[in-house]
């Protein structure tokens, strides 16, 4: 979906001749050569301008479907992608030709190219911007741009006089002699430079004189390459993986069309006891090729996804990875490189975090066919691999798989959809699976695995409910616990692990010192001038905050609007609590995990690893280290605001309580010791805390399901949010008010529209923001509408309409 501020998509198009361009000298194709073909492309910049070239001779064989390519576009060049080739075209007299190649092979395969086509129906948003968002930008705009390094060979070796003279009157040449020597004849010249910074200069007489011989190789940027990894062996599987495992292998194999038999890699007594749970299906013809993977924190659903993985790989097939949170994909690849070792150059990993040019270098690793397995975040999904066998979406209930920005695609519905295209299987794993994938294992469209027990008999962790207002009217015995920050219990509990040199971890969702500024006199809460939201407190820095568009301020020492002196702080956030515990726990070592401390590269990475080490004694972050992460050694976990989300204006709030509550709680316990959880709430009675008290999925989603069937709400439905915002708030709502009026009218049967009204968020980076909703159970049809519609409204020239199909936030 594309944010415009009116019918900004141009009429599709066959010809450039359609246009009305004026022709230049010689770039009109007289007529087409006897063989000679047609390509149909889409321009990357122009929504729906799909237009016919002709292929030049001289480029014939490097043309084929899903290459890029320059084409000649109203006096200038622009880029295209190749979707078509045609032996003729209705415009054959009329065509130009293609002018360049960019790249030198199709850098999107038949399959994204399917893809691409879906995401654009699906979502209602241009193919061209889904092209451009596949592509990595470093790739878009530079590619094949490798970095390259002169490899040194020794050619011959001088003979003695010869040397002994070098050594005398040309020492540093004879000193890269003996480097070369003992480096078995050959080094990079950056080799050399690090002990030789003239190498550069030094090289040219030994080269002229043909002692070494001089070739430049491909330099990766490897974001690994500092890191060694430790090789790992496959783990033997518990009674419940062996079932994971055996469904997922049956359903790679259906998939892959193949006779196979993976009765070889489990004992033979245990197939025949779990054939008809990989077998069931609604359908009697073909099993779902989409499993959901049902494994409670602990249960060793990453092992499931090793052996799986490395099943394909013997398959000669390749596997994609999807992780939801950058803090998990260090975890992720130190496992995936550790326990596949002798193959750990064919692992890419592919997320925002890296460099431009390891983007680009990792990205080609995977296009040239090198890496067999891909590891990432959201937009890994559409990392080009062929012959693929299985996709993995770790914790595919989080919501940070929904691309926010256009096009708004959801990358595990994305993943399912590509599964489908590839004929692969799609395995999705969660402890909290997402209501829509729930429903859609329950009615049979997904192949619903469990796995209820932790490995090794470990035992779920023990959960404490604590309530805050209980704890406000008692008080304790240290003054600033009296501002809710830490429980009289939770703080007993730390002390009881950093005395036993066990591990803590505590969790709260909100950055920075206090989250609110208010007038003592007139009750004016300090807000972001562009944001209608409170500033927070960033006490190292000594600045208020808005964390919805970054603007920055100092404090005011009076109210902005009575001018009183009496402002008071409220609120708590994790440099708070970091603070409090220092003044409580001097002697515990700790470090904070939230966007604030985590600016430095590998930062992220290097806590994480200090403290599976055991360096540190507790972390306090927000929901960066809420999920995914296995720390043997932590046996406690502290949740200190655990309703915060319930008091979003969201029908998902609860559920995301829950999901957030019982993924917290999974990282404790995971070692020997039993683990402990506090939760520390002012809403004890809400069923999502109650439930996750006792990690009662199955309850939860029971009761969850019922309320949203009552009010039709997904997954009985699908959801599209549309939006308008503008800097005028008048114009913005009155936008709103006529497209709702416009859609009243031919609105499908079923469809459920709600009242246009201000958004939760009513005003964010200076723009004021209306929405209303629609619910249906046919969304195509749905789609169709609201496209019609938009393409037909005029609206203010700074006012922007856009929707949201399936989105994950309604607020």
């Amino acid at each position: 979906m594309s944010d415009r501020p009116a019918n900004s998509t141009p009429p599709a198009a066959q010809s450039l001749f359609d246009l009305g361009m004026p022709s230049a000298e010689g770039e009109h194709s007289p007529a087409l050569a006897e063989g000679q073909r047609i390509a149909r492309v889409q321009i990357e910049t122009a929504a729906a301008l799909e237009l016919d070239y002709v292929i030049p001779e001289k480029l014939e064989r490097h043309i084929g479907i899903g290459t890029r390519v320059m084409v000649p576009l109203q006096n200038q060049r622009v880029a295209a992608v190749v979707i078509e080739l045609l032996e003729s075209s209705s415009y054959n007299a009329r065509l130009k030709e293609i002018a360049s190649l960019v790249g030198t092979r199709p850098m999107f395969t038949p399959g994204l190219l399917k893809l691409a086509h879906w995401i654009s129906d699906y979502y209602v948003v241009p193919v061209n911007r889904v092209l451009r968002t596949m592509l990595p930008q470093a790739v878009r705009e530079k590619p094949e741009t490798f970095l390259t390094d002169s490899h040194l060979k020794l050619a011959k070796e001088p003979p003695p006089d010869i040397f002994e003279k070098m050594h005398a009157n040309a020492p540093m040449q004879a000193r890269i002699l003996e480097k070369l020597r003992s480096n078995g004849g050959e080094a990079t010249l950056s080799e050399l430079r690090r002990e030789l910074p003239r190498a550069t200069a030094i090289i040219k007489p030994l080269l002229k004189a043909g002692w070494i011989t001089r070739s430049e190789v491909r330099v990766e940027r490897d974001p690994f390459q500092t890191e060694e990894f430790l090789p790992s062996q496959p783990l033997t599987l518990t009674e419940e993986q062996q079932v994971a495992y055996v469904a997922v292998m049956k359903a790679i194999h259906r998939e892959a069309g193949t006779a196979a038999s993976v009765g070889e890699s489990v004992e033979a007594g245990k197939i025949a006891a779990i054939a008809g749970q990989a077998e069931r299906s609604t359908s009697e013809q073909r099993p779902p090729s989409t499993l959901l993977l049902h494994g409670v924190t602990g249960s060793g659903k990453t092992e499931v996804y090793l052996q799986a993985i490395a099943q394909v790989l013997d398959m000669g097939k390749t596997a994609l990875v999807l992780v939801p949170e950058i803090s998990l994909t260090p975890q992720t690849i130190e496992r995936f490189k550790a326990r596949f070792s002798e193959k750990s150059d064919a692992i890419a990993v592919l997320h925002s975090h890296l460099s431009d040019g390891e983007r680009h270098d990792e990205w080609f690793k995977v296009h040239e066919g090198r890496a067999k397995i891909v590891i990432g975040a959201r937009s890994a999904i559409f990392a080009p691999l062929e012959n693929m066998g299985l996709i993995i979406v770790d914790e595919e209930h989080e919501p940070s798989y929904k691309q926010e920005d256009a096009p708004r695609y959801h990358a595990r519905d994305v993943a399912v959809v590509r599964g489908r295209i590839e004929h692969c299987a799609v395995l999705l794993g969660s402890a909290t699976p997402s209501l829509e994938s729930f429903q859609n294992a329950t009615l049979g469209k997904y192949e619903l695995l469990n796995m209820t027990r932790r490995t090794d008999g470990k035992s779920m962790p023990l959960i404490r409910i604590v309530d805050m207002r209980l704890e406000r009217r008692k008080g304790t015995e240290v003054s600033f616990t009296n501002t809710g920050i830490l429980s009289q219990r939770l703080r007993m509990a730390i002390q009881d692990r950093l005395t036993k040199k066990e591990q803590t971890i505590l969790f709260l969702n909100r950055r920075g010192f206090n989250t609110s500024l208010s007038c003592v006199a007139c009750g004016e809460t300090v807000q972001c001038q562009e944001c209608a939201i409170p500033m927070t407190l960033h006490k190292k820095d000594n600045r208020l905050v808005c964390h919805i568009c970054g603007a920055r301020r100092v404090p005011p020492s009076k109210c902005p609007s009575c001018k009183e002196p009496g402002l008071k702080y409220a609120g708590f956030g994790t440099e708070r609590v970091e603070q409090a515990v220092r003044e409580v726990f001097p002697q515990a070592r700790m470090a904070r995990v939230d966007t604030d401390t985590m600016q430095r590269k590998n930062q992220l990475r290097d806590t994480l690893k200090d403290f599976r080490a055991q360096k540190l004694d507790i972390l306090i972050g927000t929901q960066m280290i809420a999920k995914g992460l296995d720390f043997p050694n932590v046996t406690l976990v502290g949740v200190l605001n655990a309703d915060t989300a319930l008091n979003i204006p969201d029908f998902r709030a609860a559920e995301r309580t829950f999901q957030l509550l019982v993924q917290v709680a999974g990282r404790s316990g995971r070692g020997e010791v039993k683990g402990e959880v506090f939760v520390q709430t002012h809403a004890p009675h809400s069923p999502a805390i109650q439930f996750s008290r006792h990690t009662d999925y199955d309850g939860y989603a029971l009761q969850e399901l019922e309320h949203r069937l009552a009010f039709k709400y997904p997954p009985y439905t699908h959801v599209v949010l549309v939006s308008a915002r503008g800097k005028h708030e008048t114009q913005a709502e009155f936008t709103l008010q006529t497209l709702y009026k416009r859609l009243e009218q031919g609105l499908p049967a079923g469809t459920i529209m709600g009242e246009p009204t201000p958004a939760s968020l009513a005003k964010a980076h200076g723009q004021h923001r209306f929405q209303l909703l629609l619910r249906s159970e046919k969304i195509r049809v749905l789609c169709a509408h609201i496209k019609r519609v938009v393409d037909g409204l005029t609206v203010p020239a700074d006012i922007y309409v856009s929707w949201d199909v399936d989105p994950m936030n309604v607020g």
